[in-house]
């Protein structure tokens, strides 16, 4: 993957996108589906990783934008 994976992580009581190792926000919404939204976009830009973020900042669920190879390894 070349670009930064992007974060949809809880900020305050807004939503917001984050690249990762970054510690300034990318960007922040009211919800986090126009979080998610946002994420997206900046990860199929960037051929990197979406990684969504529940409110207790586990990892939630993923979507990846990278070369991932076809049939899977393993």
């Amino acid at each position: 993957m070349s670009g930064k994976n992007q974060h949809v992580v809880p900020h305050g009581g807004n939503w917001a996108v984050r690249g990762a190792g970054n510690s300034k926000a990318t960007s922040v919404h009211e919800t986090q589906r126009e979080a998610i939204e946002q994420g997206r976009q900046i990860a199929q830009n960037q051929g990197s990783e979406l990684l969504i973020h529940g409110r207790n900042g586990q990892i939630r669920d993923r979507d990846s934008h990278g070369n991932d190879p076809f049939p899977p390894k393993g």
